[in-house]
């Protein structure tokens, strides 16, 4: 029991084999190429998720773990199978699914529940009494049902020959447990003629809602990490769009900055472009004052035009 517990806890921490009883690409590849009315190889596949599930073999471990009568065990294992098959057939045939990490991350807690009852946690830490365990082994049943048929979906089912692919599916399931059960209640029977029986009987369930409690972590982070991809992909940005310091909105004023601010050094500097070389000066003519009453203005050159026509000599005349 130990083992079995030790290797729930295993799986949870271990991605790979946790998921071992999920439906595989090389599942769905195997049924794409079944034509025709073929069911063997969805009893196969229904008895392989079986006892590869290690969250169904851990409760189904559960449940066992202190009936002694062939009776009881008739019973519970009764309960449990109506529960999960009418889950599976009902919520195939509807269409009904729903997210597989959450579905098993419930049915994680259906471990921890078993192995808290067992070590009857219910009276010694909540001081209340047990919910009927009967009740609860049918209704966990249909919980275990539901994973089932969301695992069932991810197939390939078809059209022609759908109900009995799904039957033939549900009693591939049936023979997986029965085959996972023999195991079991043999091992439950040496080892109860054992006097290891009474002294670890309380730590291989303290194991078992390990076990449980580390599946659930890790069909959370599984759900988690497939519904937190998509805001994942703002840090490819760095920003989300509507925030306001995207880059965005730093790339597209970086042009419109460089081209108003490259210009401003040839602004900025007065004495490169704005003001002329001043015009150069005349010094004073030595020459009469007759020279200086030429054309009247300058053009700044060094020539100066003169009259040839004005009336000089008129200060002569009286």
């Amino acid at each position: 029991m130990l083992l079995l517990a030790a290797c729930g806890f295993v799986a949870a921490l271990w991605p790979d084999t946790a998921a071992a009883h999920g439906v595989s690409a090389r599942d769905a590849d195997f049924v794409q190429t079944i034509t025709g009315m073929a069911i063997g190889p969805f009893l196969y596949l229904g008895a392989k998720h079986m006892v590869t599930g290690y969250d169904h073999l851990l409760f189904l471990f559960g449940v066992v773990f202190f009936l002694t009568g062939f009776r009881d065990v008739v019973r519970f294992i009764t309960a449990f199978t109506i529960g999960h098959c009418i889950t599976l057939l009902g919520a195939t045939l509807a269409g009904v699914t729903a997210n597989s990490h959450l579905i098993d991350a419930i049915i994680a807690i259906s471990v921890i529940y078993k192995g808290f009852e067992n070590l009857d946690g219910f009276d010694k830490v909540l001081r209340i009494r047990a919910p009927n365990l009967l009740a609860m082994v049918f209704i966990f049943g249909l919980i275990h049902g539901f994973g089932l048929s969301t695992r069932l979906q991810e197939l390939p089912l078809g059209d022609g020959g759908l109900i009995s692919r799904i039957l033939a599916f549900n009693v591939g399931v049936e023979l997986g447990q029965v085959a996972a059960l023999t195991v079991m209640l043999g091992f439950f029977k040496m080892w109860r003629a054992s006097q290891s029986f009474e002294r670890f009987s309380n730590l291989a369930n303290s194991l078992l809602i390990l076990a449980g409690a580390g599946l659930f972590v890790y069909q959370v982070n599984g759900y988690m990490h497939e519904h937190g991809h998509g805001s994942e992909e703002a840090p490819h940005g760095e920003h989300a769009p509507d925030d306001p310091h995207h880059d965005d909105a730093h790339h597209d004023d970086a042009p419109t900055v460089e081209a108003i601010e490259e210009p401003k050094p040839a602004v900025s500097d007065p004495s490169a472009v704005e003001t002329p070389e001043p015009a150069p000066v005349e010094e004073p003519s030595t020459e009469p004052d007759e020279g200086a009453k030429g054309h009247g203005h300058s053009h700044g050159h060094d020539h100066s035009h003169k009259p040839v026509d004005e009336p000089a000599d008129e200060p002569v005349q009286e």
